[in-house]
């Protein structure tokens, strides 16, 4: 009588049989995530069956967000495909300090050593070739330089007036999704309302198809597209 056996890689089974025995399957258990009594509380106050429009989903996400330190505010979205992509300038701050470099002849040593210790390059296009062969370290990190997101510059003079709101949103490697900060809890209603707006129109309502907003370590709320 042939064998059958079955393989477990990764939480996936893998399976092999014969004509004369069926195959098997086997499951992995999941471990229940235990959560705690603050984040219990906060998710008591949420209709998890119910729609929020953007201003109502950012009320409710400031009302539950229960840590001591200042959340920031995430808005994460299941989209219809993988490698989406974005570039937009938020209206306000995220609420993030970025570090904002001018490339120079110091960087490019820097990034030969795969050193990236910046949040946004800027350069001249002088510059610009001898940045070409990092796309692969830059690229996936949205760091690197084009001029839909105004990274190229005319001269250093140029920078002073970069505002640093610009975003780069991308899908996760291997899947269809997009997570994105848009601010912190301490932020005003509106000005929090207004950049997850921005994002939205940024990824093109169309192509989302579900969204919901949440702020660190804080159970989500379900966003309305409509």
């Amino acid at each position: 009588m042939g064998q059958t056996k079955t393989q477990l890689i990764d939480g996936e089974t893998t399976k092999t049989g014969s004509a004369d025995q069926p195959e098997i399957k086997t499951t992995k258990a999941k471990k229940a995530k235990i959560r705690g009594k603050a984040f219990k509380n906060a998710k008591s106050q949420i209709d998890s069956s119910k729609l929020h429009t953007v201003k109502q989903a950012v009320e409710l996400v400031k009302q539950t967000s229960f840590t001591k330190f200042d959340s920031s505010v995430e808005l994460h979205l299941v989209v219809n495909k993988e490698g989406l992509s974005a570039t937009t300038e938020l209206p306000n701050s995220t609420g993030k300090s970025k570090a904002i470099e001018i490339a120079d002849e110091n960087t490019i040593k820097k990034l030969e050593k795969g050193q990236v210790d910046f949040d946004i390059l800027l350069t001249t296009a002088d510059m610009m070739p001898k940045l070409v062969k990092f796309a692969r370290l830059l690229g996936p990190k949205g760091m690197m330089p084009n001029p839909k997101n105004g990274t190229i510059i005319k001269s250093a003079k140029d920078a002073e007036k970069f505002k640093g709101n610009s975003i780069t949103i991308k899908t996760e490697k291997k899947a269809p999704l997009i997570h994105q900060v848009v601010g912190k809890v301490s932020m005003d209603v509106e000005k929090l309302a207004q950049n997850v707006n921005a994002t939205l129109d940024a990824v093109g309502k169309r192509r989302i198809k579900k969204a919901y907003l949440s702020a660190t370590m804080s159970p989500s709320v379900k966003v309305d597209l409509n």
